[in-house]
């Protein structure tokens, strides 16, 4: 009796189902370890990664609430070696924490929400940066504000330039509005997501 060797073609085939079963183990530990750190309290932060149509998010959450959205133009790694960094190395992938903020913004993106609902950590923002980005949700969906008006509502009508700063620098986009701040002429100005990424955001919520 012969046995057919196996063509290159069924080999692939295999490897591939191996791959997925050792990828799914993987998932499966993976979440064990992060449940296990989140119930014995030493799971600082927590990150995922969520495709939407301005390309993949990072999301990052401590316990107080969501601390940080990252655009990939930001380098996801970079970002996390700098939570890692700034805030703790107890860092790890575990998706959970961060649910309700994953179905918020997929209901934002889908036109089913205009107000996001969530609890955020402001602790990587200080000073006058952290008091623009308090007045950055008084700009309505789907309306916009000028970094003058920002700078005047924030009590510093001459800091146009330094809301500039505080908008470039927000560690929260797309939740914390800066994308509604523009120039007095009208035009759109710069963003950390960059202004094609503005431009979708402002079209979305143009939207009726």
């Amino acid at each position: 009796m012969t046995t057919t060797p196996a063509t290159p073609a069924g080999d692939g085939e295999l490897l591939a189902r191996l791959t997925e079963t050792d990828q799914a183990t993987q998932e499966r530990l993976h979440a064990r370890l992060a449940a296990a750190a989140e119930r014995a309290g030493i799971l600082d932060v927590a990150y995922r990664t969520l495709d939407t149509p301005v390309g993949p998010l990072l999301l990052a959450a401590t316990e107080r609430g969501l601390v940080r959205v990252a655009y990939a133009r930001e380098d996801h790694d970079k970002v996390l070696q700098q939570l890692a960094g700034s805030l703790s190395p107890r860092l790890l992938r575990a998706p959970a924490r961060l649910e309700n903020a994953t179905r918020q913004i997929e209901e934002y993106f889908t036109g089913r929400r205009n107000l996001f609902d969530l609890p955020l950590d402001l602790c990587l923002a200080h000073g006058f940066r952290r008091t623009v980005l308090t007045h950055l949700s008084e700009i309505g969906y789907g309306a916009t504000a000028s970094y003058a008006a920002v700078a005047a509502a924030a009590g510093s009508p001459k800091a146009v330039r330094a809301v500039g700063t505080a908008c470039a620098t927000n560690p929260l986009p797309v939740i914390v509005p800066c994308h509604r701040v523009v120039r007095s002429d009208g035009t759109l100005g710069q963003y950390v997501g960059g202004t094609d990424a503005k431009k979708v955001l402002l079209a979305l919520e143009a939207t009726p």
